[in-house]
């Protein structure tokens, strides 16, 4: 029988610390959604009461948020040194968020108790214990984050036991050893949980909350687990400070698919990829395309070799079924792709091509590629030549033609857009104004057209790449212009290459708009 794992994710409060990254109370509730969605078994929610954002961010979710799944957390500290717990500030915020289940973060590490808070190891675990307590008392459920742990019960193991048993005898549910510093290796980890839970036994849950400094967050988390533990912290995508949290999307499935352990109920870790894109794009944080499982490129293939494995064994390149967390495999296409290449993504776009078409294809390809194209990073551009080789063509909208002005004003430059289109037999002309001229044309173009296809409106433009190819040319330089858009659904990438930077502009979104209104959900 399968050994349950619980899954505690800390993307909003941990995740939100990486440098670059900030979100809106609104944002917060739709990852918090999202993570309900996947099914893990908390989700920390943040420090209640540190600001005025985490203070609005509780209070709504207290009305707006209905979880189905997920037990939302509030996450605090132990009472102060040489405080009361009935005069606490923070013990209050966790009371006041009024959730079922609190996370209070402990000095587990003797170094830390005299050094940072001044003050003596008997006062350090008597914290723990009157913080557990006093919280159990008003009919919550006790977790205890054990900070520094692994630092700690490396230097004095016997101080560190003694905060364990603080919170194990005052009733807490869960302890959980923390590699704060993100300095430990796995067979440490194993080891010393190993130990942990031959003192502990079952009287409680061991967690393990790691951060990859040494790159081994994940590892260590899968070591804890071979160690007892039985409840895995991180953050979807790995965010947090530094370098990083234990990432969630790699750690559920190489425990669910590769081990005997479950981590979320069934049906749920086939949502792991579109889950992992959707708090990526509420955080504006895109997800490493060669990410486990969840990445882009976790299952695409270009080697010929490879392909031509894959096309008769779907094993041979990929070591679990893509399906299985959501994701897909792809064939990567470039001007080296053979005809079985070239083939092969056809069929797996649905795209039906003769002979002729495949050739016409290849040649557009190795033409394109020589002018500066890079079809590798642009699928959607490379979807609608292949559709375009197979004698398709859009009727969406036809742009008669395109205007722009740009005016200095001062220090201010305004750039303003008129396009001429044709949706059907009605001609729509429409000037906006931009922050710059791809802004410009991108809100003309969508006030022209956007009435004859409302599912314009969720589509939305989240990166923007400009590179020059031949610097030696200075400003007469061939531009390669890569723009990623979603819908909430999928993300993709169109590619646009001109001497002229507008023109491939353009052209990036030209076949953006396209490729997401042939997409669009019905």
């Amino acid at each position: 029988m399968s050994t349950p794992v619980e899954i505690f994710d800390t993307t909003l409060r941990d995740g939100l610390q990486v440098e670059g990254v900030t979100a809106t109370v609104e944002d917060k509730l739709r990852i918090a959604e999202q993570l309900d969605h996947l099914g893990v078994h908390f989700i920390e929610g943040g420090w209640p009461g540190a600001n005025p954002k985490d203070i609005e961010f509780f209070a709504r979710a207290a009305t707006d948020l209905s979880l189905t799944t997920s037990t939302f957390v509030a996450f605090g500290s132990t009472r102060r040194p040489r405080g009361k717990v009935d005069e606490d500030q923070t013990l209050q915020h966790l009371l006041d968020a009024n959730t079922s289940a609190v996370c209070i973060v402990a000095k587990s590490s003797d170094d830390h108790v005299t050094e940072a808070l001044k003050t003596t190891l008997d006062e350090g675990s008597a914290m723990i214990a009157d913080s557990v307590e006093f919280l159990l008392a008003h009919d919550r459920q006790v977790l205890v984050d054990m900070e520094h742990f692994f630092d700690g019960f490396k230097a004095n193991p016997e101080f560190s036991f003694r905060a364990l048993e603080a919170a194990v005898v005052k009733g807490a549910s869960h302890v959980v050893l923390c590699d704060t510093n993100g300095g430990s290796l796995p067979h440490e980890v194993e080891d010393i949980v190993r130990q942990v839970h031959a003192h502990v036994g079952n009287d409680v849950v061991i967690g393990i909350h790691c951060h990859d400094d040494t790159g081994c967050a994940v590892a260590n988390s899968m070591a804890a687990v071979r160690g007892g533990a039985r409840h895995v912290q991180g953050t979807l995508n790995g965010l947090g400070e530094r370098t990083g949290n234990a990432n969630l999307t790699s750690i559920i499935p190489n425990l669910q698919l590769k081990q005997d352990y479950t981590c979320l109920p069934e049906g749920r870790i086939e949502r792991l990829t579109v889950v992992s894109h959707r708090v990526a794009e509420t955080l504006n944080r895109a997800v490493d395309p060669q990410a486990p499982y969840v990445g882009s490129s976790a299952f695409a293939h270009k080697a010929g070799l490879h392909v031509s494995a894959i096309a008769r064994a779907k094993d041979a390149y990929e070591h679990v079924d893509p399906a299985a967390v959501g994701n897909g495999t792809r064939f990567v296409v470039s001007e080296m792709a053979g005809r079985a290449t070239i083939q092969m993504k056809a069929d797996d776009l649905g795209i039906e091509l003769d002979g002729p078409a495949i050739n016409g294809v290849i040649d557009d390809l190795k033409r394109l590629e020589h002018e500066g194209y890079h079809f590798e990073a642009a699928d959607a551009s490379l979807e609608l030549l292949m559709r375009r080789a197979a004698g398709w063509q859009h009727d969406f909208f036809e742009v008669e033609s395109m205007r722009l002005i740009t005016d200095e004003l001062g220090d201010v430059f305004n750039t303003e857009a008129t396009v001429k289109v044709r949706v059907g037999d009605e001609r729509h002309v429409f000037t906006a104004e931009g922050n710059g001229p791809v802004n410009a044309i991108d809100t003309a173009l969508r006030r022209a057209v956007g009435r004859a296809y409302p599912a314009l409106a969720d589509i939305h433009l989240t990166d923007y790449k400009v590179r020059i190819l031949d610097g030696g040319e200075a400003t007469g330089a061939v531009t390669r212009v890569l723009l990623t858009a979603t819908n909430g659904e999928r993300d993709w990438t169109t590619i646009g290459v001109s001497a002229n930077i507008i023109e491939a502009s353009w052209r990036a979104l030209e076949d953006s708009v396209v490729y997401g209104l042939l997409h669009a959900p019905s």
